[in-house]
């Protein structure tokens, strides 16, 4: 989905009003957005700049603008708890996700990861075991990137624990409470010199897949754990902010090795 020029009718805007509450909807013809801060047409908004303020039917100001990534998954409908957007991050360049990389994807939840890996240009095989989760991660990915970013998420409802059908895989990216069970898997599946990432809340997790790793063709395994705290900044009065994100869950990588 393109992110320049005027807004559109049918592509997602975030709202932002004057207390930086963020609103997420989908731009439609004869549309309208309602809030106890009044009406607001979205025939106003489709064909302007983003960035432009607009005046609801009580006077309330909000500035529309395209969502970025970290916007639309804080907002986006959830089928499962998404990994937020500190984490995706790591993530992308953990695994090297580049264009055209062939991943596997296990565990896709509400689809803020897909999100993510297709956007920077990766193509997807998914396996989810509950087909209201796999329809509700397209669902979202479709809203974000548009249909045609479809055509490289081809998910499935599939167990992974029980072998990957594909063959030859760049990356394999996991959202699941025993990834240690999907390593023998990763050895058949991954092409040498390809990386196997798993992300898990506990350390005993991480713990347990490490014990696997230690004894499969994967090598160079490392854990990494991503910390996100803002800062308070007006004038000279400049400090921590007293809350911040701490621990959701940690990232083991590793590579298959050719031995």
């Amino acid at each position: 989905m393109s992110g320049r020029g005027p807004l559109r009718s049918g592509e997602p805007v975030m709202l932002i009003d004057r207390k930086r509450r963020r609103y997420l909807i989908d731009l439609a013809d004869g549309g309208e957005f309602h809030s106890h801060s009044g009406v607001l047409p979205h025939d106003d908004m489709i064909g302007a700049p983003e960035g432009t303020t607009f005046r609801s039917t009580r006077g309330m100001v909000f500035t529309a603008l395209r969502p970025t990534i970290t916007d639309f998954i804080l907002k986006m409908p959830r089928g499962a708890q998404v990994i937020y957007p500190k984490d995706i991050g790591p993530i992308l360049i953990l695994a090297d996700i580049f264009p055209g990389a062939r991943v596997l994807e296990s565990g896709l939840g509400s689809g803020a990861l897909s999100t993510g890996m297709l956007r920077a240009g990766a193509e997807i095989t998914g396996y989810e075991i509950r087909e209201d989760f796999e329809a509700k991660a397209r669902e979202n990915v479709a809203r974000f990137l548009g249909a045609e970013s479809l055509e490289r998420y081809d998910t499935h409802v599939r167990d992974v624990y029980e072998g990957i059908g594909e063959t030859d895989l760049d990356r394999i990216v996991l959202d699941l409470p025993e990834p240690w069970q999907v390593v023998p898997h990763a050895e058949t599946a991954l092409r040498p010199g390809g990386i196997f990432l798993a992300y898990t809340p506990s350390i005993i997790q991480v713990s347990q897949l490490h014990d696997a790793l230690e004894e499969s063709k994967l090598g160079f395994a490392e854990t990494v754990e991503v910390l996100n705290r803002g800062w308070h900044v007006q004038g000279t009065a400049v400090r921590p902010d007293h809350r911040m994100v701490g621990h959701t869950g940690f990232l083991t990588h590793a590579r298959l090795l050719d031995e």
